[in-house]
């Protein structure tokens, strides 16, 4: 028996990227533990992760290609050798192709794992194809268009930074779910005396670890940053020296914008009272180093971006930017740390062919448009169970005419609708580079045992796939690690000042800030952009979210025990859930004649999904709350959280408005 200890990283779409210590007996890993060693997570792993052998040697492991039997959706298959597989993929492509041009093929694909090889392994044969171009905005991109209108370019301060602060802001982030490593610095903080804040929803897991919860309505936290700008003029708690020399539009905003959000019209939009809203703008101007930290779902509304922006505009009022431990911080640009351009290969594209909007797949899969979408190649995503507007997708995957291909390693919804499954590796099994994006940090992820079954990982798969096809560009033909050590030969300012040792030999390493990051802004004008006259608004201002009315406000948030549709098949996680809940608070709840641990339907225009209900006063009035995204297999009917949300877009990017939908509940059988 040999007895290995090998390091790795955290493949997941969180921003931590966490550094991996992987115990491996005899070519399997037995146990899974966090690297004291990196600088950002220290040894912490999340719930999910700290058992993550279990994903890796699942017995519901896929372990070779299959091919369907039933009708679409049934998950009956047999097993195929990865010949035939390989062959009549190619297959079938070609005579679509002939047929109907190589946009008839449409690749899906996104988070499920963040590797920069393996997650954009499919884009350089796809590009090659000719196929249809997936727009991949399902998670934030209106949220890094907010930051860039104001502060373009800028890179965010360093997460640990919230340690020097004296006001913490958590504002739309569940940290204790989805941020674990940040709250690092903010109980640091918090130890020395900084007051630490929530803003959000409703009453998540952080609100236990911190000072202050403000409960807001959803989709208002716009309204919410213009009127704290409003009082912290009123109050004269501004920096006008900074403002002068750093921030661009200042004037504009005062005069235009600010006047229509006094405390009375803003305490109406949030449903927090004014002598909140003053005591709130009191506190923020007199701290010395405020420092907010945005989570991604206030972006996902309707007004997203707009909403992003006007926060991301506070702190220029009040000179934070300028000092340690303040600001405001979104995500950090570390992927500029690596050629992308020679992992993406857009110049394989003999044309741009035409562009389909991930969170609008169920539509796109349906609607009459020329070429129809013939064919469907999925990797590295769920769309049955995670794109919004389920019932339309899954009409969509049940299509006879639709050639669908899943590459999981499990037999997730979107692979019950598969022609052909193929089996893929998990990170431990496949090379790879992984970045941060909630820290500096970079790290290299080498297989650490062989694959499970006959499992492949993305790109060798695409590699079969390019020689099926006849491309033949050597690019197809390199082995993953050949790509890796292609992109660290190149020289890049961002890797330059690296522990190179340390990175070489697996460990996590961080890309040192420049100096002059906090008086440099890389804007157009050099200044913070509160005035962008590129923005279709040259000024923040406030959007309302969609719908409203007498509904709920939907809130399809996190869940601590699964991401996204991810880890669904550890039974240990599910059971620690207790179930598919919807939360309700109790004077709704009684206004319906609803009780606790009872069968519930919401419902809105889009479909029905059952719940458990659980009354709790966390969620305020008019919100619902229903955590997690669960496989149809685990749920209490045919359906899930996501045949309540709509296929609409934010207001800039494209992104998804997960958030930004209504619904009405009633009791199950009526």
């Amino acid at each position: 028996m040999t007895r290995k200890i090998k390091r790795s990283v955290c493949p997941y779409d969180c921003p931590d990227a966490c550094g991996l210590l992987v115990e491996v007996v005899d070519g399997k890993a037995v146990k899974v533990s966090g690297d004291p060693d990196h600088p950002f997570t220290r040894g912490t792993l999340c719930t999910k992760m700290n058992r993550y052998h279990d994903t890796v040697h699942s017995p519901l492991r896929l372990t070779g290609p299959l091919l369907r039997t039933g009708e679409k959706g049934s998950g009956q298959f047999r097993p195929i050798s990865w010949e035939e597989a390989i062959d009549r993929v190619a297959g079938r492509w070609q005579e679509i192709i002939t047929r109907s041009g190589a946009q008839a093929v449409l690749p899906y694909s996104y988070a499920g794992t963040m590797g920069l090889i393996q997650r954009n392994a499919g884009h350089p044969f796809f590009f090659r194809l000719g196929a249809s171009r997936l727009e991949r905005t399902i998670c934030s991109p209106a949220k890094e268009a907010g930051w860039k209108a104001v502060m373009g370019s800028t890179p965010a301060p360093h997460p640990d930074e919230a340690a020097e602060s004296d006001l913490v802001i958590l504002w739309g982030i569940n940290a204790v779910a989805t941020n674990i490593h940040f709250l690092h610095g903010v109980k640091k903080a918090r130890r020395k005396g900084a007051s630490v804040w929530l803003i959000d929803t409703y009453r998540t897991l952080t609100s236990s670890v911190v000072d202050q919860t403000y409960i807001v309505r959803p989709g208002s936290d716009g309204a919410l940053a213009l009127g704290l700008m409003h009082l912290l003029v009123q109050y004269g708690l501004i920096d006008n020296d900074f403002l002068a020399a750093h921030v661009q539009g200042f004037e504009e905003l005062k005069e235009k914008t600010l006047p229509d959000f006094p405390p009375e019209k803003v305490s109406g939009i949030t449903g927090l009272s004014p002598e909140t809203l003053e005591s709130m703008a009191k506190a923020y101007g007199r701290a010395e180093r405020p420092f907010l930290r945005l989570g991604s779902g206030l972006s996902r509304y309707g007004n997203g971006a707009m909403t992003i922006r006007t926060i991301v505009c506070l702190p220029a009022l009040v000179g934070a930017y300028k000092n340690k431990g303040a600001g405001c911080f979104t995500a950090t640009n570390t992927g500029e740390a690596f050629a992308m351009e020679d992992i993406l290969r857009e110049d394989f594209m003999a044309e741009k062919t035409r562009l389909v909007n991930m969170n609008q797949i169920g539509w796109a899969l349906n609607k009459i448009q020329a070429p129809p979408i013939q064919s469907l190649y999925v990797y590295s995503s769920n769309p049955a169970s995670v794109a919004p507007d389920q019932n339309q997708v899954l009409k969509g995957l049940a299509r006879e005419d639709l050639f669908a291909v899943v590459h999981e390693r499990f037999l997730t919804d979107t692979a019950r609708y598969a022609d052909i499954v193929l089996p893929a590796t998990s990170s431990l099994e496949h090379d790879d580079l992984y970045r941060s994006y909630g820290s500096y940090c970079i790290q290299q992820g080498r297989a650490v045992i062989p694959p499970v079954g006959e499992s492949k990982s993305n790109w060798e798969v695409f590699g079969l796939l390019a020689g099926a096809m006849g491309f033949e560009e050597s690019f197809f033909h390199q082995t993953a690690n050949d790509l890796i050590d292609h992109l660290l030969s190149l020289p890049n300012p961002m890797r330059e000042d690296i522990d190179r040792k340390a990175f070489e030999i697996g460990k996590a390493v961080e890309i040192p800030l420049p100096p002059d990051a906090r008086a440099n802004f890389r804007t157009p004008s050099g200044k913070i952009e509160i005035l962008n006259p590129e923005e279709p608004h040259p000024l923040p201002l406030y959007i309302p979210p969609y719908g409203g009315g007498e509904f709920f406000r939907l809130m399809t948030a996190p869940s601590f025990h699964a991401l996204n549709s991810s880890f669904r098949e550890r039974d240990d996680l599910r059971r620690k859930e207790r179930g598919v809940f919807l939360k309700m608070n109790p004077e709704d709840a009684g206004a319906k004649g609803l009780r606790e641990g009872t069968a519930v339907i919401a419902f809105n225009q889009l479909g029905e999904v059952p719940f458990i209900l659980r009354i709790t006063a966390e969620v305020p009035q008019g919100v619902a709350v229903a955590e997690g995204i669960w496989w149809l297999e685990h749920s209490p009917g045919p359906r899930s959280v996501n045949a309540l949300t709509s296929q609409r877009l934010t207001d800039r990017a494209n992104g998804s408005t997960f958030y930004d939908n209504t619904v009405e509940v009633k009791p199950a059988g009526t």
